[in-house]
Order: structure tokens, then sequence, then C-alpha cells
């Protein structure tokens, strides 16, 4: 039996898992990618429903899930409110 905090460490999850986010990137200030925070193992973020986010343009979706590391993210943003693509980053 694994001590209590191995324990709470294997159901850990980020708070915002499984909710609408966009993640701003480090290498381009002025493109986002905007989605459902699908799943996190180790460094790689994946998003569902997602669409790239450019200043000016409409949001472009996807056509499937997309993988992010975590090196490449700036921060994440939790969308509330409103559906994920009408918000402008």
């Amino acid at each position: 039996m694994l001590p209590p905090v191995f324990r709470w460490l294997c159901w850990w999850r980020p708070p915002f898992l499984l909710q609408s986010v966009i993640i701003n990137l480090k290498d381009d200030s002025t493109t986002a990618l905007e989605g459902v925070l699908w799943s996190v193992r180790g460094p790689w973020y994946t998003l569902t429903q997602a669409s790239l986010l450019h200043a000016g343009d409409p949001p472009m979706p996807s056509d499937g899930p997309l993988v992010v590391h975590r090196a490449n993210i700036a921060y994440v943003q939790i969308t509330t409110g409103a559906s994920p693509t009408s918000r402008v980053v």
C-alpha cells in the first residue's frame, strides 16, 4: 500500500483539465491555441475541439486533437461563459 502522499499524486490532475482553455505560445505572442484540455501526459498537453487563434483573423478549427509541449507554452487561460470559439486573443 502506498503512503497517502503517493496515493494523492496518483490521482492529481491539473486544475484546468477537461475545461475550455486558451494556450498562449512562447514563440509567437500573436498566436494561441484554443480548445478543451483533454489530457496532460508528462510535458505534453492534448487539446480536443481545438482551433488556432491569430490576432485579427477568425479562429481556424483543427482537423483533430493538437498536442503541445510544455516548453512551448507561455501560459494557460481558462475560458468561462461563452463558447470557446467566440473568444479573441
